[in-house]
């Protein structure tokens, strides 16, 4: 068990059991709660705020590159998903479907949606005429549905929120470059903002998107070295516009079928921030993204003076900060233990003996070093360390990737490491998918992850087949 628990109910070991050490950081930080539906979560408020940042950074980002944002309907006519096989195949199986209205029975299923491509698709054939109406560059935050059968809070969920852009293009080339460039959005958002470092690349055609020409993916590796599938994005080139007759006049006058994206990041990201920060005492909150950056905590405060200068620093601080003083009567052991529980970056501590030297307290949640700060320094002294924090918090976890990814140039080192070390296992490949499927039996659960964009030449075999290998990828097992 962790240890320093004193005052606040101690957490499972991250070595000791992962899983139960992620559920105990979910519940005991106060971050969902279950519901009466199998697969459905309560947001609670602290985890809905880490949500709300998230979505806050990402939405400007895509703001500034010209992105709007819509609302599309919840359902979906079975006779409008059928309109693309492949894609309606892909999500057939996680489907929810409604099929009594009020007390009368439809006379035709509605999918309650699991994406949102076909009704894209839909309102597209109505608002596209001609090459001036493109491109059209849509996203919408929402919840999607899909019926998992093992579910676990943020990771698996048969309801989450998320994200899904749609866009629509005059040229191939143009509708490429956007799914290259929404991709280069979210690894940008993953350092920058979550300080998360992934590898990036194409995704095999096995695992691509249902209807895609092309998947591109971003994938984290969390602190057991298991992947998880951070973001995607999709080129559709004009299949979908053609199933769904989505034409427009081009400039040489002539009829022409647009070019589609799609690319897609959920509620996923903050089980990422968990498995990739946190620590035996709970969550590490990324500073950019958590919902309070700064606690106050006044020592001794029944003593004179010492909530007023609390208060006034969180005034001060509250202009440029996310700001919480604690003036609870809970003890101040007790208060520390919770602020680190819930992965506050920064703590200050205020008390009669800091008021006199006219300084105070501040202790980093990542290292918990402790430094003395006069409080005409505070506002300047905070901020460093908050972008300190980051970096520091960024490095260790590429350390982390690092030295859980490892090299396999033949077929037994690869079951061994598959097996037995786990992390990512960069190998050669032939690009067939039979290999694909017999690693993943022969270890238990090793996939493809992505085809990186600067390949290595490890091998001039595949590692499994032994036939000329036409790319280098990275596997691993996934959440």
């Amino acid at each position: 068990m962790a240890n320093n628990k004193k005052m606040v109910e101690a957490i499972t070991g991250r070595d000791e059991d992962f899983a139960k050490w992620y559920t105990d950081i979910v519940k005991k930080a106060e971050l969902v709660d279950y519901s009466g539906v199998k697969g459905c979560m309560v947001f609670r408020p602290y985890g809905y705020a880490i949500w709300e940042n998230i979505q806050k950074d990402m939405d400007r980002r895509f703001k500034e590159t010209g992105v709007e944002n819509v609302y599309m309907p919840m359902f979906i006519p079975e006779s409008l998903l059928q309109r693309e096989k492949d894609h309606v195949e892909g999500f057939a199986p996680e489907c929810a479907w409604v099929t009594i209205g009020g007390q009368e029975k439809l006379t035709e299923r509605l999918a309650v949606r699991p994406t949102s491509e076909t009704l894209f698709c839909e309102h597209y054939k109505k608002v596209i005429g001609t090459y001036r109406d493109l491109p059209k560059l849509y996203n919408q935050w929402c919840s999607v549905v899909r019926w998992e059968k093992t579910t676990r809070p943020f990771l698996r969920n048969s309801e989450f929120l998320w994200q899904e852009g749609h866009t629509m293009h005059e040229t191939a080339e143009e509708a490429k470059e956007e799914t290259l460039r929404m991709l280069k959005v979210y690894e940008d958002f993953y350092r920058e903002t979550l300080a998360i470092p992934a590898v990036v690349g194409q995704k095999t055609e096995k695992e691509k998107f249902a209807g895609a020409e092309a998947t591109y993916t971003i994938e984290p590796m969390m602190h057991n070295g298991v992947a998880l599938q951070g973001g995607t994005s999709h080129y559709f080139g004009d299949g979908f516009a053609k199933s769904f007759d989505i034409k427009f006049q081009g400039r040489d006058n002539k009829l022409h079928y647009p070019h589609q994206t799609s690319w897609g990041t959920s509620t996923r990201m903050i089980g990422a921030i968990i498995m990739v920060h946190g620590d035996d005492d709970g969550l590490v909150l990324p500073p950019r993204i958590s919902p309070i950056q700064v606690a106050i905590i006044p020592i001794a405060m029944h003593k004179e003076g010492v909530l007023d200068k609390a208060n006034e620093l969180k005034a001060q601080l509250s202009k440029v900060f996310r700001v919480k003083l604690d003036d609870s009567d809970h003890a101040p052991g007790w208060k520390f233990s919770e602020y680190e529980m819930k992965g506050v970056p920064v703590r200050v501590e205020i008390g009669p003996k800091d008021i006199e030297k006219g300084q105070c307290v501040i202790v980093r949640r990542d290292t918990r070093e402790k430094q003395f700060v006069p409080l005409g320094e505070l506002e300047s002294a905070i901020q460093k360390t908050l972008d300190d924090i980051h970096e520091a918090m960024y490095n260790r976890a590429l350390e982390n990737m690092k030295e859980k990814t490892h090299v396999a140039t033949t077929y037994d080192e690869f079951v061994a490491l598959g097996k037995e070390q786990g992390g990512f296992i960069k190998a050669m490949w032939c690009g067939d998918s039979e290999c694909e499927d017999k690693l993943k039996e022969v270890t238990g659960g090793v996939k493809s992850r992505c085809i990186p964009f600067e390949e290595e030449h490890l091998a001039d075999t595949c590692v499994c087949c032994g036939k000329p290998a036409k790319h280098m990828v990275y596997w691993g097992k996934q959440y």
